[in-house]
């Protein structure tokens, strides 16, 4: 019987058996804090290694951020709209010339008071051809050629100073004649003055080198006299202008010389051609110089739709 009764708990016990559900503790924040500080968890402290040059670089960056600060960035600086106007645009080419040509007469001296019964004739004129390409909108560099011929004659005058001053004598013959070849590398600035572009000023500044003959005769004891002499002159000049087309694609320029630095080498030598004395000068002028008023005219190549 107590057999039986054993087999029948037993045979319970498995049928009504059932494995129990892990229970998975919940953890809040202050379980954690207090784990931590229960484990006496200490931060892991981290070393970092710069290269020897770091503090150079942090101190360039530094730098820069201060460039940054201190000095404002082009589109952020005052527009005075100067190229607002495209008057000529990049990648065009110009080739052009411009000229003067002046002459002398005795007409012309009628200021000159104290002399009288004049007898002067002379000629100046110059040519320069000049070729350029534009590298941005309104930006222009070149190179231009010249030539210049002088022909000055002054057959007879006399200076009367006034019967008080008790001064008067007879100029003799004197007689100029010279030639001149020169090159030069330009850098022209434009600003348009009309929205369609038509009318415009430029800047120009040039640095040029020249080299001629002249031929200096005069009257001496009645007899004709000549010397001659060899020059050297390097320049550099400020010349601006103004610009308008009066085709699409060909511009009219008026320029003014205003001087510059220019020095100056010459080396006079006798009718045999033997040397007899040289002179050097150098100077910095200026002003308006009449003689180097130009007209020019100017095409444009490879023009672009304005």
């Amino acid at each position: 019987m107590k057999r039986m009764l054993f087999l029948l708990f037993s045979a319970w016990g498995v049928v009504s058996f059932r494995p129990a559900a892990a229970v998975v503790p919940e953890f809040g924040t202050a379980d954690v804090d207090s784990l931590v500080a229960t484990l006496d968890v200490q931060p892991m402290a981290v070393t970092v290694r710069y290269p020897e040059n770091s503090k150079s670089v942090r101190l360039s960056q530094r730098e820069k951020r201060s460039r940054k600060d201190r000095f404002l960035p082009v589109r952020r600086r005052m527009d005075r709209e100067i190229d607002k106007i495209k008057y000529v645009y990049q990648g065009e080419m110009i080739t052009g010339l411009t000229a003067s040509y002046g002459t002398l007469s005795s007409e012309d001296t009628d200021f000159l008071v104290i002399l009288d019964n004049i007898d002067a004739d002379g000629t100046i004129a110059s040519v320069k051809p000049y070729f350029g390409y534009f590298y941005r909108n309104n930006r222009c560099i070149g190179v231009r050629f010249g030539y210049t011929y002088v022909d000055a004659k002054l057959n007879g005058a006399r200076l009367d100073l006034g019967e008080s001053n008790d001064v008067a004598f007879d100029l003799p013959y004197v007689g100029v004649k010279s030639n001149n070849y020169s090159f030069g590398i330009f850098h022209r600035s434009y600003a348009g003055l009309d929205p369609k572009g038509r009318f415009g000023l430029f800047a120009e500044i040039e640095l040029s080198m020249s080299s001629g003959q002249s031929e200096f005769s005069f009257e001496s004891g009645g007899e004709k006299k000549t010397t001659y002499s060899e020059n050297i002159r390097a320049k550099f000049s400020f010349n601006p202008g103004a610009a308008v087309y009066i085709f699409p694609n060909v511009c009219a320029t008026l320029s003014f010389g205003l001087g510059g630095v220019q020095y100056t080498h010459v080396t006079q030598k006798d009718a045999e051609g033997n040397r007899v004395g040289s002179r050097t000068a150098s100077n910095m002028r200026f002003q308006l110089n009449l003689a180097a008023i130009n007209i020019g005219m100017t095409v444009h190549l490879w023009d672009r739709k304005k």
